[in-house]
């Protein structure tokens, strides 16, 4: 008995000892980025002039795009049989280095309806962004291309003959991803400031009350509880709300001083993100930076750490908003008041918790609302670029939206996975085929198969709403997350789809045209291989080969 103990208490010691070594859950991994001098490594946004909302970031954590490999840049001979395509793409997978990953491959004619590659296409997969494929289609099905996100200002009486509000104003939100800078290429007015337009047109002119944003229309949690921490502080993890601003994301610029060895400037916009900063950011000689950010979970404390040089250039990120709501409303606060209007009581807001104990008040009027753009819109800003977001603010709204669906028992991410589970039971999908845990693909316990997917784009190739589909999806070697790659062949400006992409997964999904005209509708999902440029390479390598297909489907090999 005395041996046990004694080698209980070892053990508990090591235990403890692995445990002090681990990352706490709480605690943000710190991103450690080193860089020798080279360009930004974001997107040159629109220049900024706070309190405007801040340039949409990237929307999901795109690696640098890897371009298809020298196999695949070599010219082609075109491929005349069935058979021989067949041969082509097994000559790929049985390649050592994809011997240790998993890959499901589905390729139906969209003309015969033979099946033309069929790997493991009823086996689970994780989708990553394909997983927006699923959500999006059933948002355009179920809301249609036309449905526009209402976000309602309300108060208890209308402004008076002086314009005076009696009480709160309540800004309601229903998830519009719209409110940022103009979503909408002919519109470049930004969306915070039409929704000022809209309040300075109803009449008010002050308010004796407080400015409250109210974001319970979601019932969920702002965040996916399977999303894992380490995403959790940057722009492609942004917390869910009704009241989004932004893309839920604040910009970080690093600048060096003039001198070395003292404090680089360090800028978050808006101002009113949020945040308080920690700079630890010195400033060295040379053109070099190295620079950590961590924001850890539950709190709004933005550490900077790390140096740039004197001549490197300015350092830009996002991160995570630790309050959207409470930042939407403290810029409209700014914004009313530069229009003039006063307002005597508090900046705050409520989620659906404290709306379970405190309803909206009996009697509430709209004194102005204001539309997003119409969904099939959104949908391009959401497919292309792949923007986690506006996926899952789309998945809630369906789920709210619905009326046979409303149960109280249910959030708002449930609900919205119960709407796609039906709309795919609808169109032949079967059952189980889609485990659905969030409508973005961030999660890494979403499963879906190849062929649920090609069922899925079979299905909205044909559907009333198949332009504005189509018109969502990426066009390869020309926009999102497909533009730098297939440029040069026979697939550029032919295949459209979607992408996916997280640690060891890689996935394609889409559409694409023959050598001689048939149209092909494919989804290649690959798992479990960590090296994201093979990933990429013998995805595009198989997509080339159906590009350069110039036999026929229906025909004897």
């Amino acid at each position: 008995m005395k041996r046990q103990a004694v080698c209980n208490i070892i053990f508990l010691f090591f235990i403890s000892l692995l445990l002090s070594y681990a990352p706490s859950a709480q605690e943000t991994r710190r991103s450690r980025i080193v860089v020798t001098p080279t360009p930004s490594q974001t997107p040159t946004p629109s220049k900024i002039q706070s309190p405007s909302p801040t340039p949409t970031p990237p929307s999901t954590p795109i690696p640098s795009q890897t371009p298809i490999s020298e196999v695949a840049r070599k010219p082609l001979e075109p491929i005349k049989s069935l058979s021989e395509l067949q041969d082509k793409i097994r000559q790929i997978l049985s390649q050592p280095s994809l011997r240790r990953c998993r890959i499901g491959i589905k390729i139906v004619s969209l003309d015969t309806g033979k099946v033309v590659f069929d790997e493991d296409s009823d086996k689970y997969f994780m989708p990553a962004s394909n997983m927006k494929n699923f959500t999006v289609a059933t948002a355009l099905e179920k809301l249609t291309p036309d449905f526009r996100f209402v976000t309602s200002v309300y108060a208890t009486s209308a402004p008076d003959k002086d314009g005076i509000i009696k009480g709160d104003l309540i800004i309601f939100g229903r998830g519009d991803p719209t409110i940022s800078f103009g979503i909408n290429p002919e519109d470049d007015v930004k969306g915070m400031e039409r929704l000022v337009e809209k309040i300075v047109a109803a009449g008010v002119k002050k308010i004796e009350g407080n400015l409250i944003g109210d974001e319970s229309y979601f019932s969920s949690s702002p965040i996916p509880y399977t999303w894992e921490w380490d995403d959790l502080q940057w722009y492609y993890g942004a917390q869910v709300s009704a009241l989004s601003i932004n893309d839920n994301a604040a910009k970080v610029v690093i600048k060096p001083s003039s001198k070395a060895n003292e404090k680089a400037s360090v800028q978050i916009i808006p101002p009113e993100s949020g945040f308080a900063l920690i700079n630890e950011v010195n400033t060295a000689e040379g053109n070099s930076r190295e620079i950590g950010i961590k924001r850890s979970l539950g709190t709004n404390l933005l550490e900077v750490s790390g140096f740039i040089g004197r001549s490197a250039k300015p350092f830009e990120t996002y991160v995570a908003l630790p309050n959207p709501a409470l930042t939407f409303v403290s810029i409209l606060r700014l914004l009313l008041e530069q229009k003039g209007i006063v307002i005597t009581g508090k900046t705050e807001t409520v989620n659906s918790d404290y709306r379970k104990k405190n309803p909206l008040p009996v009697g509430l009027i709209e004194i102005a609302k204001l539309e997003s753009p119409p969904l099939k819109l959104i949908a391009q800003k959401t497919m292309k670029p792949s923007q986690n977001l506006y996926t899952e603010l789309m998945l809630r709204a369906m789920g709210e939206a619905l009326g046979e669906l409303k149960d109280p028992k249910r959030n708002s991410l449930d609900k919205g996975i119960a709407v796609v589970d039906k709309f795919l039971q609808e169109i032949g999908v079967p059952s189980g085929s889609v485990l659905m845990y969030d409508g973005s693909g961030l999660s890494r316990h979403n499963l879906v198969t190849p062929e649920a997917t090609v069922q899925l784009y079979s299905f909205m190739k044909k559907s009333r709403f198949a332009d504005a589909w189509y018109e969502s999806l990426t066009i390869a070697g020309t926009d999102g997350t497909l533009k730098e790659r297939f440029k040069g062949t026979l697939a550029e400006k032919n295949v459209r789809g979607k992408t996916g992409t997280i640690n060891q997964v890689s996935a394609l999904s889409g559409y694409v045209n023959t050598l001689s005209g048939e149209k092909f509708v494919f989804s290649i999902i690959i798992n479990n291989l960590p090296e994201q440029s093979l990933r990429v390479s013998t995805i595009d390598e198989i997509v080339l080969l159906l590009a350069n297909f110039a036999g026929k489907t229906d025909e004897r090999n």
